[in-house]
């Protein structure tokens, strides 16, 4: 009979599903932050490390396999947790509020940045650099104090956008199968995205999906920097000037922004892995970045991801009601 078609999935039953669950998972993580143990995201982490040991070859065709699997599978399981509460809105919240905790990591972000941030104020290098490998994959002993700090100011703007506002848009346009697919992806990025010789060609379908996927949290990301940050114009010129320098077409937008907002100049000489590279300098006209700055970073996280909820749920309240309007 006509009209008793399946019902499309839609990732919310109203806009305030996703306003209210993406605020309490967002308070849940100021409040406790990531668990020392049992992480979901660990827990991924290690699934998708055993299917890469089943499926390992030097192909791209078998990368994109194993992103098809771990990111896919990822995606069908929040969907299917999504449709079995679609109608119970109590529920609905509830579970967008845990796959919004699960996914952001702000809290943590920030308490590692400025626990380095502590440990360079008080001259004690042997700490941060222990510490540093928590925040991002740098060699943290050909790093000298300054360079320390510079490393964190941009772990801590890229990080926003990974970490936090791409979570958020792909949540606010997906529901609970964006949260997770979104996570899922970044998360194998950094497992087997970078340029190693095990993963050049393995990692190739991961790095180029998450290039896609981060693409408009982290022009989101840039643009909320701006204006929450404490130099828009800045802001401005270093992301026209010096966005597209970067090797990262996600990275550069954010940093570049960052820098403009805070003053400061980023890029230059680092090393991974035993590999150093030389980066463009982002932002040439500011000044070079002090410990203090670390802290300034962060708060300026936190702003950008209070504006981030705000234009997540604003938009998907014009959404629905542009919906309405045209029912």
């Amino acid at each position: 009979m006509p009209g008793r078609g399946r019902r499309p999935f839609r990732p919310f039953r109203s806009p305030g599903d996703f306003a209210f669950g993406a605020a309490a998972g967002l308070a849940v993580d100021l409040l406790v932050g990531d668990p020392r143990r049992g992480h979901p995201v660990a827990a991924f982490g290690r699934a998708a490390a055993a299917v890469e040991r089943r499926l390992h070859h030097d192909h791209r065709g078998w990368g994109a396999l194993h992103t098809a699997v771990c990111a896919g599978s990822t995606a069908a399981l929040g969907a299917f947790a999504a449709r079995a509460v679609r109608n119970r809105p109590a529920a609905s919240v509830a579970l967008t509020a845990v796959s919004v905790w699960a996914v952001v990591g702000g809290t943590t972000l920030g308490r590692e940045a400025r626990a380095i941030g502590g440990a360079l104020a008080a001259g004690d290098l042997d700490v941060a650099r222990e510490r540093l490998p928590h925040l991002c994959g740098r060699d943290p002993q050909s790093l000298d104090g300054p360079a320390m700090a510079r490393a964190v100011v941009e772990s801590v703007a890229e990080n926003t956008s990974d970490a936090v506002v791409g979570a958020l848009f792909w949540g606010a346009v997906a529901g609970v199968p964006g949260l997770l697919g979104f996570r899922a992806v970044n998360t194998l990025d950094a497992m087997v995205g970078h340029k190693s010789p095990r993963h050049r060609r393995f990692g190739w379908a991961s790095a180029r999906l998450d290039d896609v996927a981060g693409w408009p949290g982290a022009r989101l990301t840039a643009a909320l920097a701006t204006v929450a940050g404490g130099d828009a114009r800045g802001a401005v010129r270093a992301w026209r000037a010096d966005a597209a320098k970067h090797p990262s077409p996600n990275a550069g937008p954010v940093e570049a922004a960052f820098a403009g907002a805070l003053g400061v100049r980023l890029g230059g000489t680092l090393s991974y892995d035993g590999r150093v590279e030389h980066r463009p300098v982002l932002n040439g006209e500011g000044r070079p970045v002090e410990v203090a700055d670390i802290d300034r970073a962060v708060r300026l996280s936190r702003r950008v991801t209070g504006l981030t909820l705000a234009a997540c749920v604003g938009g998907r309240l014009l959404v629905s009601a542009w919906k309405r309007r045209n029912a």
